[in-house]
C-alpha cells in the first residue's frame, strides 16, 4: 500500500449534508444563530470557473455569510493537470488531492463545491482546442445538471467568455459554457435524459467578475468605466467571530497546499465589481438579488415558516439557545409539509443540523476497524447525547446500507451519555471506497461517470451509516451520520478516519516503470495485503508470451488483516525493443482480484483512498547509459529519481545544507528537482558550490521552474532568462537545432521518434532569453505559433555543461516514454571535450 498523507470532515454550511471525519463541529451559540439567519434566505448563486485555485474566495465568502445566500463552486476541473508543491502525486492523485484541497475551502467560507466531468489535461492556449479535448457536449451537458440541480438565482463567471487566447483555455472554456447553458437550462428539449432527476430552471441573471489582472494593471482597471458594474462592498467585518471577510477568505484559499497558494487575511474596505453578461441588471446596484424574491414567499405555504423563523430569531437566546428548539421544531414539521421539493430538502436538513447544535445533541457512530471488505460484519460504536434540558428519546438507530433497524426507545437525559453497540453485515456487492469518477476508464479529456445522479458530487460516496431517530418535543427526526474511525494519537489526541470498503487482497508492482536495457532478467517484486483475515490465494505476473516470467505463480498466506509480504518474480524481456504492461493477479477461492491500494494521506486534507489496476510498464528500450552517482536536489516534487534508478544510476537525494564541495565531489551530475529555484530558498546561497563543481569537470541539471519569483536571479552561470513560453501540444513537430551536438548522438542517437508518444506536453517555462554561451538543441511550437528554441540549453562552463531544460521530464519518465529516458541519459553523458571559455561566478 503506498502512502501519502490526511483527514477529513465532509460539511456544507448551507445544510446539504453533514459527514464528519475530522473533530466533529461544535458551533458557537453565535454561528448558531447566523445558521438560523441563513434558513430565512431563500436564494442561491453559482460561482463558475475552470480549476481549483480560480474561484474568489472573497466574493464566495461574502454572498455566504454577509448576503447569507446559498453559494456554490463549479469547477469544471479538479485540477488534474497542475503540478504538486506538496508531494509526487500528479494526475489523476493529483486531481484528488485539489478535490479535498477545495471541499476544505468550502468549509472555511461556507459555500458547496462541485465539478463536471473534464479532466484537466494541461495547459491550452485556445478555447478550441480545449472543448475540442473535453468534449464541449458533455461538459455543457454537466453544466446544465448542475444549474438545474443547484437552482442559481444568479451565475457568476470567473473569466471573460470574449476573450480567446489571452488566457488559459480552460478558463474562457469555462466562461463560454457559462454563457451558453444560461438560455438552454429552462429548454425541455435540451438534455431530456436530465429530467428524470431535475427540473428545468431559468436563472436570472449572469455576471463576469473583473479584476485589475483582466485589464493588465491596477492602474487601467482604475481608469475603466464602471459605470454599468454591479458594484459590492466585501470588507465585511463580522462582529460575531471576529474575522474580516478578506481574513476568512485567506484562510479559505490556503487550503490549497498543493499549489502553494498561502495567503494572508487583509482589513478594511475592498470592493468587488461585477458586469451584467444575460438578464436585467438589478435596480439597486449593490444588490445581486434585487427583484427575486429570496424569502420563504417564493414557495407556496411557505410564508409562515419564514414569519416563524423571524420570531426564532427575535427571541433566540444567545446564553441558551436551547429554549428555541421547540419552535424550531415546529418549523421544522412545517417545512417537511411542504410541497416544493427544492427549498423542502435543502432547509429541512439545515434546521436539522441547527436543531443538534442547539441542544448539544451528539450523534456518533465509530467502528472498530478502519477498514472493512464486502460481505464482511462489522461492530460499531453508537453514542447518543442530549446536553439540554429539552426532553428527547432515542426511539431507534437505523444501519445502512443493510437498512437494520434497531428499537431503542430510551430516554436521552441531559448530559447523560449513552452508548449502543451494534452490528452492520455489509453486503457482498457493496462498492469499494474510492473517487467514484476514477472507476470507469477515462479519455485524455473526460472522466467517465455512468450515473447521472453522481455527476457533480464533490466526494467520495460512502455507503455505510447510521441513522438515529431522535423524539424531540413529540416529533420524530432522523439525523444521518456516516460511520467513522477514530483512535488517539499520543501527541495529537482524538484523530478521525472514515471507514474505509476495501477488496480482500490487494497487490502493487512495487516500480511502475521497469527498464530493461538489455536481455538481462530482473527480480520484479509485487507485495500482497491483506484487507481481511486468514487470507490465502495465488499470486500471478501476467504479461506477453514474449516476455518470460518466473515462476508461473506463487502461493501466499497472510494471518492478519493489514499484513503485508512481497514476492519475487524474475522476468527476462526479449530481445528486440518492447513495450509491455505487466499485471499483478491474485485468486482467493476463483475470485480475482487485480486492484492497487493508494493511500494519500496529508494533515489539511481527509485520508483518501484510490483504488487503480495493479499495473507496470515494462519497457525493453535501446538505452545506453554512461556516469555513474547522481545527486538530486528535491524541488516541489517529482518521481524523477525513481526512473534514474531504473536507468541503472545510483541516485542520492541532496538536502540543501548537504550542498557543500566535499559532498558534491563523489557525484558526476547534479539535478535540481522541478521548481526547485520557486521553493529552495537555502539554493541561493549554494550556487557558487553548484558552479564550481560544473568548472571542475561535472554536469548540472537544471529542470524547469516557472518565471516570476525565484530564490536567486543567477539559476546558471551565464545570463538566463525564463519566460512563460511553453508547448503544450505533446506530437508538435520536433526541429534538432543542433544536430551534431553530442546531447543528441552520445551514447544513444536521439531521432524526432524519440518525442512520439509524450504526454500532456512538451515542456513549459522555456528560457527566452540567454546568454550565447547556451547551445539551444530543439525547436518546435504549438499550431499558430512562432518557434520555441529554449527547450533544452546546454553550455559548456569551465570543465563541464550546466544545461537548463523545461522539457517535462517529470511527465514522461514515470508515464515510461522511452524516448525520455534515452535523452536524458545523453544529458548526464555529456563530456566536454576541450575546455570552455573562463568565465567567474559572482556571488
Amino acid at each position: 500500500m503506498r502512502k501519502i498523507q490526511l483527514q477529513i470532515l465532509l460539511f456544507f454550511l448551507t445544510g446539504i449534508s453533514i459527514c464528519f471525519a475530522q473533530q466533529p463541529q461544535k458551533p458557537s451559540s453565535v454561528e448558531i444563530y447566523n445558521q438560523i439567519k441563513k434558513l430565512n434566505f431563500l436564494g442561491s448563486v453559482l460561482y463558475v470557473a475552470a480549476h481549483p485555485d480560480d474561484e474568489n474566495t472573497r466574493l464566495i465568502s461574502y454572498m455566504a455569510n454577509e448576503m447569507n445566500a446559498r453559494t456554490g463552486y463549479l469547477s469544471l476541473t479538479r485540477g488534474d493537470g497542475g503540478q504538486n508543491l506538496i508531494g509526487p502525486q500528479l494526475r489523476e492523485l493529483l486531481g484528488v488531492i485539489r478535490t479535498q484541497e477545495l471541499i476544505e475551502a468550502r468549509k472555511i467560507d461556507g459555500g458547496e463545491q462541485f465539478f463536471s466531468r473534464a479532466n484537466d489535461f494541461g495547459f491550452s492556449k485556445t478555447p478550441d482546442e480545449t472543448l475540442q479535448i473535453w468534449d464541449k457536449d458533455k461538459v455543457l451537458a454537466d453544466v446544465v445538471w448542475t444549474i438545474r440541480k443547484f437552482q442559481p438565482d444568479v451565475i457568476i463567471n470567473r473569466f471573460d467568455h470574449r476573450s480567446p487566447g489571452t488566457t488559459h483555455g480552460h478558463h474562457t472554456s469555462s466562461a463560454i459554457l457559462s454563457v451558453e447553458s444560461f438560455k438552454l437550462t429552462n429548454d425541455p428539449k435540451i438534455y431530456p435524459e436530465q429530467l428524470k432527476y431535475v427540473k428545468p430552471w431559468q436563472v436570472k441573471r449572469q455576471f463576469f467578475n473583473p479584476s485589475w489582472w483582466f485589464y493588465g494593471s491596477q492602474e487601467k482597471f482604475d481608469a475603466a468605466n464602471k459605470s454599468k458594474f454591479t458594484k459590492l462592498e466585501t470588507g465585511v467585518y463580522y462582529t460575531g467571530i471576529g474575522k474580516s471577510n478578506q481574513e476568512i477568505a485567506a484562510l479559505s484559499r490556503s487550503r490549497h497546499q498543493s499549489q502553494g497558494f498561502g495567503s494572508t487575511g487583509a482589513r478594511g474596505e475592498e470592493t468587488e465589481f461585477l458586469e451584467l453578461i444575460n438578464g436585467e441588471n438589478p435596480k439597486e446596484r449593490d444588490n445581486l438579488f434585487d427583484g427575486i424574491d429570496t424569502t420563504w414567499n417564493r414557495v407556496k405555504n411557505g410564508k409562515p415558516v419564514g414569519d416563524l423563523i423571524s420570531k426564532i430569531m427575535t427571541k433566540y437566546d444567545f446564553s441558551n439557545p436551547s429554549a428555541s428548539i421547540p419552535d424550531l421544531v415546529k418549523a421544522y414539521e412545517m417545512i417537511e409539509a411542504l410541497d416544493d421539493d427544492h427549498w423542502k430538502t435543502l432547509k429541512a436538513t439545515a434546521i436539522k443540523n441547527i436543531i443538534a447544535s442547539c441542544s448539544g445533541l451528539y450523534l456518533e457512530a465509530v467502528a472498530s476497524e478502519q477498514e472493512a471488505t464486502p460481505g464482511s460484519t462489522i461492530k460499531l460504536s453508537l453514542e447518543a447525547i442530549n446536553r439540554c434540558a429539552v426532553e428527547m428519546q432515542l426511539a431507534s438507530v437505523t444501519s445502512l446500507p443493510d437498512n437494520k433497524t434497531t428499537i431503542q426507545n430510551s430516554i436521552l437525559k441531559n448530559n447523560n451519555d449513552q452508548k449502543i453497540n451494534i452490528q452492520i453485515q455489509l453486503p457482498n456487492n457493496l462498492e469499494y471506497t474510492q473517487p467514484y469518477w476514477l472507476k470507469e476508464k477515462a479519455s485524455v479529456g473526460m472522466y467517465t461517470v455512468s450515473n447521472q445522479e453522481n455527476i457533480g458530487i464533490p466526494d467520495i460516496i460512502r455507503e455505510v451509516k447510521v441513522v438515529f431517530n431522535v423524539k424531540i418535543s413529540g416529533v420524530e427526526i432522523p439525523f444521518e451520520r456516516t460511520v467513522v474511525y477514530k483512535y488517539n494519537d499520543g501527541v495529537k489526541g482524538e484523530m478521525y478516519n472514515f471507514l474505509d470498503i476495501v477488496p480482500e487482497v490487494t497487490t502493487s508492482i512495487l516500480e511502475k516503470v521497469l527498464i530493461f536495457k538489455d536481455t538481462k532478467s530482473k527480480m520484479i517484486p509485487v507485495k500482497v495485503r491483506a484487507g481481511k483475515d486468514a487470507i490465502k490465494g495465488n499470486l500471478q505476473l501476467d504479461l506477453p508470451k514474449s516476455w518470460v516470467v518466473s515462476p508461473k505463480q506463487i502461493a501466499f498466506s497472510l494471518d492478519k488483516k493489514g499484513n503485508e509480504q512481497t514476492f519475487y518474480f524474475e522476468v527476462i524481456p526479449p530481445v528486440n525493443p518492447e513495450e509491455a504492461v505487466a499485471k499483478s493477479i491474485v485468486t482467493v477461492d476463483n475470485k480475482r482480484f487485480d486492484k492497487d491500494q493508494t493511500i494519500i494521506d496529508y494533515p489539511h486534507i481527509t485520508k483518501q483512498m484510490v483504488l487503480k489496476p495493479a499495473e507496470s510498464k515494462c519497457i525493453r528500450i535501446d538505452l545506453k547509459t554512461s556516469g555513474d552517482a547522481i545527486g538530486y536536489i528535491m524541488g516541489a516534487g517529482d518521481e524523477v529519481p525513481e526512473s534514474l534508478t531504473q536507468m541503472g544510476y545510483k541516485v542520492t537525494l541532496l538536502k540543501p545544507e548537504e550542498i557543500t564541495p566535499e559532498k558534491l565531489d563523489s557525484f558526476s551530475t547534479v539535478i535540481t528537482g522541478i521548481r526547485a529555484y520557486n521553493t529552495v530558498n537555502a539554493l541561493a546561497n549554494k550556487q557558487k558550490i553548484l558552479f564550481d563543481f560544473v568548472k571542475s569537470g561535472k554536469n548540472m541539471i537544471v529542470q524547469y521552474n516557472t518565471y516570476g519569483k525565484m530564490v536567486t536571479d543567477q539559476i546558471a552561470p551565464y545570463s538566463l532568462k525564463v519566460s512563460n513560453d511553453r508547448v503544450t501540444e505533446e506530437n508538435a513537430k520536433i526541429t534538432f537545432l543542433a544536430p551534431n551536438h553530442p546531447v543528441l548522438n552520445t551514447p544513444n542517437k536521439i531521432s524526432t521518434k524519440d518525442f512520439e508518444g509524450w504526454t500532456q506536453e512538451q515542456g513549459l517555462y522555456y528560457p527566452n532569453e540567454y546568454d550565447p554561451a547556451f547551445t539551444p538543441i530543439i525547436s518546435s511550437h504549438d499550431k499558430g505559433e512562432s518557434a520555441k528554441d529554449g527547450a533544452l540549453l546546454v553550455a559548456p562552463y569551465g570543465k563541464g555543461y550546466y544545461i537548463y531544460t523545461g522539457l517535462s521530464f517529470f511527465r514522461e519518465l514515470p508515464e515510461g516514454v522511452a524516448g525520455a529516458y534515452r535523452l536524458l541519459s545523453n544529458i548526464i553523458s555529456l563530456k566536454q571535450p576541450i575546455e570552455a571559455p573562463k568565465q567567474e561566478f559572482k556571488q
